[in-house]
């Protein structure tokens, strides 16, 4: 059974359920994709199938993208993502996956890109608190102390310091699906996922 797909983020809104409560949902618009290639256990030491997203014509992408999604029969893509599956033997090349797969109430893990926030300090990276306002303090938004000055004599690996925020692989699990327009490949999401709008999404259902 196939339980991942490729996804766009289309912005958020809110929808009522059946009894009347208001819910936050994330539009996605979720394929449709093409098996651009099947891995099996025999030749690849593992089943997977590899999914084309966000079509784009061939003469547009290089020559080896080209030959290898000639291959399926089908135009190009701007993404191209791999699943892993239990059994590839019931997918074939050029296979079209849909939303068939997902049901009004499953519960899934959508994985993206979070939002680039630029160069950013502890108070905001973090949460760290800030010092205070007045009273003749200069530590207003300074990290504090960052390390050992004696022993070990450097700043350890992993301190939480200002550097560049956002533009990170985020997973957020256990979200509900709210609603499914199937002739619109678009379903709702219950709350807020990764990333900006028009943002690749990876949605797979959750264990």
């Amino acid at each position: 059974m196939f339980k991942g797909i490729l996804g766009k983020k289309i912005g958020m809104t809110s929808v009522y359920t059946a009894d009347g409560t208001l819910v936050p949902v994330t539009v996605v618009k979720l394929g449709p994709c093409v098996i651009t290639q099947v891995k099996a256990s025999q030749t690849d030491g593992y089943d997977a199938l590899q999914l084309g997203f966000d079509e784009r014509p061939l003469s547009k992408c290089s020559r080896p993208k080209a030959g290898h999604f000639a291959k399926s029969g089908s135009t190009g893509f701007n993404v191209v993502r791999e699943f892993h599956v239990e059994s590839s033997d019931e997918f074939e090349l050029g296979q079209t996956i849909g939303l068939e797969n997902f049901a009004i109430g499953d519960k899934v893990n959508v994985s993206g890109t979070s939002k680039g926030r630029g160069f950013a300090g502890t108070i905001k990276r973090h949460g760290f608190s800030r010092g205070p306002e007045t009273h003749g303090s200069r530590n207003h938004r300074k990290p504090g102390s960052i390390g050992c000055s004696a022993w070990p004599a450097r700043v350890v690996k992993g301190r939480k310091m200002p550097g560049h925020m956002g533009v990170d692989r985020k997973t957020v699990k256990n979200l509900e699906i709210i609603d499914i327009r199937p002739d619109q490949n678009i379903v709702m999401i219950k709350g807020p996922v990764p990333g900006w709008k028009t943002g690749i999404l990876e949605i797979r259902k959750a264990v």
